[in-house]
């Protein structure tokens, strides 16, 4: 079969394996690259592995992948580049972008890099800001508790900041949420361009169980997730309710903060089935954060797939799915909250309100809008 001579071609640039699709990151490429696919786009992508493995579900929707190892050496601490980014550098992988013209697209400051490092005259080139980093750095800094980690956070800040400026190469930066988006707009003007987070926008039939419970899920290795979550077993030690933790990973500070304490249980994520339907049981999802970064994919997929939501400012603002959420930030404000949600039915108004909301994260859509970007 001849190839249509208008195919779009595309190099994708990602930091970690988008498969499976179970964390924020990796959601938003894994979606992305699998909705330009089903457009006709042919993808060549570029992917950093570092524990998760090799993905033969990735081959559906890619014409071909190159995986590359993360290699992670202590002098590299030391380097003028973000580590994050410095430890992402391969010369097989400049070497496979510099044998055609086709564009590139940089999955987040992490993948860029080969922009640092050389030009790519005559190709458009973009780049998916999935955070303002040095933000988030200095954020973790906070948050974090451990002297070492958070020396490393406000140091990797620093160097994020002053690193930032290679986006001017960049043709077009793909900003995830509209707090994003107007902070480069401001610095890079009309190369900003807003365009969702992806994820499976497909709602899922909510289940009944004897006993209403609320939940919180999330990766325990992120200090601000801990911290959020601590707020959250304090917060639920003082009610007559339910709580479930769910994480894929065991911590025994976790289960030692939970223990004694009979309405509060630790459930250990085996697979993204056993996540879904926890999802779909939870009366209420607890959604906490400490920094306001990029857009949560917590967030979204709470709400295409779950009942209740009470979050935070910071969780929520400046999304557009506020009114699909109840704003809570003092204890006494989520301990109202918690005793009033648990008092209401999940109904068919609820489920019509978000439908509108999350329109505007339709993943054809918005890949058609990368689309005429290439």
């Amino acid at each position: 079969m001849l190839k249509n001579k208008n195919t779009k071609k595309l190099h994708i640039v990602a930091f970690d394996v988008p498969y499976p699709p179970n964390y924020g990151g990796v959601i938003d490429v894994f979606y992305k690259l699998k909705s330009l696919s089903q457009l006709g786009v042919e993808i060549t992508l570029h992917t950093y592995e570092y524990g998760r493995g090799h993905a033969i579900e990735l081959e559906k929707y890619c014409n071909k992948v190159h995986y590359y190892k993360r290699k992670k050496p202590y002098t590299d601490l030391f380097s003028r580049k973000p580590f994050i980014v410095k430890t992402r550098s391969s010369k097989k992988l400049m070497n496979r972008l510099l044998l055609d013209k086709n564009p590139i697209l940089f999955e987040g400051l992490h993948t860029t890099f080969p922009l640092s490092f050389a030009s790519f005259p005559e190709r458009t080139i973009l780049v998916r800001t999935h955070n303002i980093e040095h933000r988030y750095y200095d954020g973790l800094s906070k948050s974090d508790t451990r002297k070492r980690k958070k020396a490393f956070f406000k140091t990797e800040s620093k160097k994020l900041e002053r690193y930032e400026a290679v986006l001017e190469k960049a043709d077009h930066l793909l900003t995830i949420s509209p707090y994003e988006h107007e902070y480069f707009k401001q610095k890079y003007g009309a190369r900003a361009i807003y365009i969702p987070a992806f994820f499976e926008n497909k709602s899922l039939p909510l289940l009944e169980t004897k006993e209403k419970f609320a939940l919180w899920h999330g990766d325990l290795n992120v200090s601000d997730n801990r911290k959020a979550l601590y707020k959250s077993i304090a917060m639920f030690k003082k009610t007559r309710h339910k709580l479930v933790v769910a994480s894929s990973s065991i911590d025994p500070e976790i289960l030692a903060a939970i223990a004694g304490h009979a309405s509060i249980s630790f459930e250990k994520i085996e697979s993204n089935e056993a996540l879904e339907i926890l999802f779909q049981k939870a009366h209420i999802h607890i959604l906490i954060t400490f920094q306001k970064t990029g857009i949560k994919l917590r967030l979204l997929h709470c709400l295409t797939k779950g009942k209740f939501v009470i979050a935070n400012t910071k969780m929520i603002e400046d999304t557009g799915l506020e009114s699909a959420c109840l704003l809570a930030n003092t204890d006494a404000e989520f301990k109202e909250g918690i005793e009033r949600l648990f008092s209401l039915d999940f109904d068919n108004s609820h489920v019509e309100l978000r439908k509108k909301l999350l329109a505007q994260f339709n993943p054809l859509h918005n890949a058609k809008e990368i689309k005429k970007l290439l």
